[in-house]
């Protein structure tokens, strides 16, 4: 589906601030301060620091790739050297998990605080409306991706959503659908991409896509198209406080996230813990720690 929605509005202009940390406009993953949790690099930003970012990058067309990482997303990173490959390769990787902002601050590295890829992908659209910035949707069941943009319109009538696509099951397969699927998005142009499709599978197509529009700025969201369309239900706001929105998926979807969480998850976040708080203990360097700290911060000067 290709259906613009044109803004009647000015676009409004990036704006050169920056706070404290050295984040704003024009900012590069070069300049982010981030965390090593087991080797894997967490972008110290807010949420608000992400969304701009991400924005500033897909209206200059700098090109940008966003990770937003869960518990899962870190045990496929020191188990599997794919995923461990896409997280590196990534410009930023930020915390979409209670458990890694725990471990962080176990560690004594505290992350400043969880984004969600679910939230961000609405604080992204309502910039991407401010900005004029195209935005296209791409993943999810048949037609989600068309009722998510909907939706999202009607929330930020200003947003353009210059199309939408759902692969077929197995399009990572099909070297025709593949070629398919770039040729859309060519022909729409979008300066912001969504991709719904869950970690690996995303950020694999992400990671081809970008040789064809180096200039567009990729977010993976995992299943936050179906969230916006309604077809499933979030988990209670109190759920992610106490890190317990796992337990509200696993009631929903208990064959197919019984193995993900229970099995997988719980011996892995044990691990996780028990690693920063040694790593806290020790003052140890290596997989925990810092890294691009500025020069005038106090951690600076610490042994990690």
């Amino acid at each position: 589906m290709t259906a613009p929605r044109l803004n009647s509005t000015q676009s409004l202009p990036a704006t050169p601030e920056t706070d404290e940390r050295g984040f704003g406009a024009g900012s590069s993953s070069g300049q982010i301060r981030t965390a090593s949790l087991m080797g894997a690099r967490f972008a110290d930003v807010s949420e608000s620091d992400a969304v701009g970012l991400v924005v500033d990058a897909a209206v200059a067309g700098r090109g940008y790739w966003t990770i937003t990482a869960n518990l899962d997303h870190l045990r496929r990173y020191t188990q599997d050297p794919q995923a461990r490959e896409l997280m590196d390769s990534a410009d930023m990787v930020v915390a979409d998990g209670t458990p890694l902002i725990w471990a962080s601050r176990l560690a004594g590295v505290p992350l400043s605080e969880r984004i969600a890829g679910s939230n961000m992908i609405w604080s992204i659209c309502e910039a991407a409306s401010r900005r004029d910035a195209s935005v296209f949707l791409l993943g999810g069941d048949l037609g989600v991706a068309q009722r998510a943009a909907r939706v999202l319109v009607a929330r930020y009538p200003a947003l353009r959503i210059v199309g939408t696509s759902c692969p077929p099951l197995g399009f990572e397969r099909d070297e025709n659908e593949m070629n398919r699927i770039e040729r859309h998005l060519l022909e729409s142009a979008p300066q912001i991409v969504f991709v719904g499709l869950g970690f690996p599978k995303q950020d694999l197509l992400i990671r081809r896509l970008r040789r064809s529009l180096p200039n567009a700025s990729f977010t993976g969201v995992g299943i936050s198209f179906s969230f916006i369309a309604g077809d499933v239900t979030r988990a209670p706001a109190w759920t992610h406080t106490l890190g317990l929105e796992w337990a509200h998926r696993l009631l929903k979807e208990p064959r197919r996230l019984l193995r993900r969480y229970v099995v997988q998850g719980m011996p892995f976040a044990l691990r996780l813990f028990t690693a920063g708080a040694w790593h806290r203990v020790t003052g140890g360097e290596g997989r925990w720690g810092w890294n691009g700290v500025p020069p005038d911060s106090p951690e600076s000067g610490e042994q990690l």
